[in-house]
C-alpha cells in the first residue's frame, strides 16, 4: 500500500496527459478536472486501471459556482464533484466535472460505473437541477413532486416560491404564494436599543 500523493499526481499525469483539464493538490487531497465529454471514459479507467483501482465512489455532490470568489468566477456555473477511494492503494481522489451549459446542465450518469451513485445523482438533480443522462430513475428525492425550482442554486430565493398549509375548509393541503416578508435578522447584542446598557 502507498499513500504518496505526489506519486498519484505523477501517475495521473502520465496515464491521462490529454484527458485532464487540470490537476492540483489542495488541503491534502489531489483534485483533477475532467471534461464532460469524456468523463465516463476517464472515470471508468480510474476504477479499472490496476495502478489506480478507485473502486469506491464515497460521495457525489452538485456545485453552483455562480457566486464563487465573491462573483469573480468567470468559468462554467455547475459542476459535480466525485470523491473516490482506492482501498487497495490507500488513496483518495477528488474529480470535478463541469456541465457544458449553465442554462441546462447535463452530465452523464455514473450509475453504470458505481451503482451507489444512484441516489447521489437524484439529490444533485433535485437540489441543483443537474440532469444525468442514462440514469435509471431520475426524479426528485428530497423535495415534493410539485416543488418548483432547485433550492441549492444560488439564485433560488431564501423563502422559496410557494408555501404549503392545511386548509380546514377544503380539508386538504394547499399551495399558495409565499407570504413571508423578507427581513434582515440582526442579533440582539447588535441592536441599537441595547447600546450602552449594562
Amino acid at each position: 500500500m502507498t499513500t504518496d500523493k505526489k506519486s498519484l499526481r505523477e501517475l495521473l499525469t502520465a496515464l491521462y496527459p490529454d484527458q485532464l483539464v487540470s490537476i492540483q493538490e489542495r488541503l491534502g487531497e489531489t483534485t483533477i478536472v475532467v471534461k464532460a465529454s469524456i468523463m465516463l471514459e476517464v472515470l471508468t479507467a480510474l476504477r479499472d486501471n490496476e495502478q489506480l483501482l478507485f473502486s469506491q465512489m464515497t460521495d457525489l455532490a452538485g456545485m453552483d459556482y455562480s457566486d464563487y470568489k465573491d462573483g469573480e468566477w468567470q468559468d462554467k456555473r455547475f459542476a459535480v464533484v466525485y470523491q473516490l477511494l482506492s482501498v487497495v492503494h490507500n488513496r483518495r481522489l477528488r474529480v470535478r466535472v463541469f456541465a457544458d451549459e449553465d442554462d441546462f446542465p447535463v452530465l452523464a450518469s455514473v450509475v453504470g460505473v458505481w451503482p451507489g451513485a444512484n441516489w447521489f445523482e437524484r439529490e444533485a438533480f433535485d437540489l441543483f437541477g443537474i440532469i444525468f443522462t442514462g440514469h435509471p430513475d431520475l426524479r426528485r428525492i428530497l423535495t415534493d413532486y410539485g416543488f418548483v425550482g432547485n433550492p441549492f442554486r444560488k439564485d433560488f430565493p431564501l423563502s422559496g416560491h410557494v408555501e404549503m398549509r392545511y386548509d380546514p375548509e377544503q380539508q386538504r393541503v394547499v399551495y399558495q404564494p409565499v407570504t413571508v416578508e423578507p427581513r434582515v435578522v440582526t442579533p440582539r447584542i447588535m441592536r441599537e436599543e441595547n447600546y450602552g446598557c449594562n
